[in-house]
């Protein structure tokens, strides 16, 4: 499993700790990265994925996932989000219709 957020593409950053003597070494900024359970309103189940916390919020202030994903550009998405974005998106136009 990379250590990669499933929705914003959120991963690993490099730095350097700096000592008070102002000795760098690197170090690894991980992602907060977390399994949750995010309920999809057009499905009417819930899609397991491993996101940060920070995607968790837009996804709440987006209004869901079915939102969220529907205005997620196609090229920040994993295959997998891309086809359930194609599966939100059909489930909705039918609705729609």
């Amino acid at each position: 499993m990379s250590r990669r957020c499933a929705l914003t593409g959120k991963g690993v950053q490099t730095g350097n700790n700096v000592s008070h003597a102002h000795n760098k070494t690197r170090r690894r900024y991980l992602p907060n990265l977390q399994k949750v359970s995010i309920m999809s309103d057009a499905l009417g189940k819930p899609v397991s994925l491993r996101v940060s916390a920070a995607a968790i919020r837009s996804v709440e202030h987006k209004g869901g996932l079915d939102a969220f994903l529907l205005d997620a550009k196609e090229d920040d998405l994993t295959v997998e989000l891309r086809r359930l974005k194609k599966r939100i998106r059909k489930i909705a136009e039918a609705a729609a219709a």
